[in-house]
């Protein structure tokens, strides 16, 4: 694992030394950011279910203003500033332990202009977790799931599928907040690309 580009390109990433984590590929990560290009900068941005905090690393690498780094497991977390302290990252971050739906409250509404979600493929409804950054974003903020190919999300009210991006047995699912009229619509909903 590395940093594709920015100020730390090509920084190598420790992974993790345990079962059960699984890091965003390098391809799959380089898809996102290509796709978001210039409004990761000055950004802030949540990488949620972070693991190895690659995602959270790269956008800080591409000029977000500050990173929420968010995990359930302490192994993790201290996995992601082991990776910060790696490549010199001396700020512009924050690191929480617990779970994503509890921490996001206490971060406060309007919080992200991007939020990443990279839950276990397994892990069950993910509507909650959509919910709950939904409640968190900017105006014009865009929500990031990753998820396994196979398994179509519930999306919540609360915000609307605008892209699905495929790379094998990983998708990326784009979504924006639901219209305001309530019509659920977004222009370019619903496009789905390989």
């Amino acid at each position: 694992m590395r940093i594709i580009a920015g100020t730390l390109k090509g920084r190598r990433l420790t992974p993790p030394t345990w079962a059960g984590l699984r890091p965003t590929s390098d391809r799959l990560r380089e898809t996102l950011f290509n796709v978001l290009g210039t409004r990761v900068q000055g950004a802030r941005v949540l990488d949620a279910c972070a693991g190895t905090g690659a995602v959270g690393i790269e956008a800080i690498s591409r000029g977000a203003a500050h990173v929420t780094f968010v995990d359930t497991d302490r192994r993790a977390a201290g996995l992601v500033r082991h990776n910060l302290d790696a490549c010199g990252v001396g700020g512009g971050y924050t690191i929480r332990v617990g779970n994503v739906v509890t921490v996001l409250p206490e971060l406060g509404e309007a919080a992200f202009d991007l939020v990443f979600l990279d839950p276990p493929y397994d892990a069950g409804t993910v509507a909650p977790m959509l919910e709950a950054a939904a409640c968190c974003l900017r105006p014009g903020g865009l929500v990031v799931l990753e998820r396994a190919t196979r398994a179509a999300p519930e999306i919540p009210g609360s915000l609307t599928r605008t892209r699905d991006l495929r790379s094998g047995d990983s998708s990326l699912t784009f979504l924006a907040p639901a219209a305001p009229d309530g019509s659920g619509r977004v222009p370019g909903a619903g496009a789905e690309e390989n």
